[in-house]
């Protein structure tokens, strides 16, 4: 402290009192004056605490004491929208989660028309998030996220606009059911497996049932071709591994029977 006391008597006496009251005043002038802002950033400015605008990036000059700078940020933010209860509506239960993001693109409206637009808009999304998913069925949820997606980001990005808030995208992250209704849902599943298994085993035996037929009426059409299935059948019988001992028989033998 002696130090620097000794020091300004000594650069009063050299340069004067009036030019070390100019230096003094521009060492705690100059950095309340000069802002200097990134890409990314806008300063909102208030002279007298009235609005002036938004300015930036750059290098930004106050006029200390009267001027007043907020900074805003304009890259994308991410907001995570915390739990909520909500009712199906086909009455399911369920928790679901989503995030948010969102970016300002007026940052006059982001801080004049609102006083804290992180929370506003994190409050509007669980609200959001809440109504509409109460609206939709348990399957819509499940299997088409990506309308439920679009339905939510419009729907908040039309509440935030005044704000001059815009939201791009907004993402359900998981719905988490109630065991009993998983172990309804796998069992639903199962049955549905099952029916399909059935409808198709049955169009199997109709599809074979028809080509049986047009078989037979091939063969009464040219009874030539059931001496040649009788033959194939012989050729599939004697295979090299098999002990099975048959006599051929001409198929003639039995065409008398046939024709009673």
């Amino acid at each position: 402290m002696n130090e620097l006391i000794s020091l300004l008597v000594n650069l009063v006496s050299k340069v004067g009192p009036v030019v070390v009251v100019v230096i003094v005043l521009a060492i705690f002038i100059l950095p309340q004056s000069i802002r200097i802002l990134r890409e990314y950033e806008r300063g909102v400015i208030f002279r007298l605490g009235k609005l002036q605008g938004a300015k930036g990036p750059g290098l930004i000059f106050l006029i200390p004491v009267v001027d007043k700078m907020v900074k805003m940020d304009l890259r994308v933010v991410t907001i995570d929208v915390p739990r909520q209860e909500i009712m199906t509506k086909d009455n399911v239960p369920a928790t679901v989660d989503a995030v948010i993001y969102f970016r300002v693109v007026d940052p006059n409206s982001a801080v004049v028309k609102v006083e804290n637009f992180w929370k506003a808009t994190s409050l509007i999304a669980q609200t959001t998030l809440r109504s509409v998913l109460g609206q939709s069925p348990l399957d819509d949820l499940l299997a088409q996220r990506d309308v439920i997606n679009q339905k939510l980001q419009e729907i908040i990005d039309k509440q935030t606009e005044p704000w001059g808030i815009k939201v791009t995208a907004v993402e359900v992250k998981d719905v988490a059911l109630p065991d009993s209704m998983k172990r309804a849902m796998a069992k639903q599943a199962e049955a549905e497996r099952e029916r399909r298994a059935k409808v198709v085993n049955a169009e199997g035996e109709f599809q074979a049932a028809e080509k049986m037929v047009q078989a037979a009426a091939l063969i009464a059409k040219e009874p030539i071709a059931l001496q040649l299935r009788y033959l194939q059948t012989m050729r599939e019988m004697a295979s090299e591994h098999n002990t099975t001992t048959f006599l051929p028989l001409p198929i003639d033998l039995f065409s008398a029977f046939l024709k009673k």
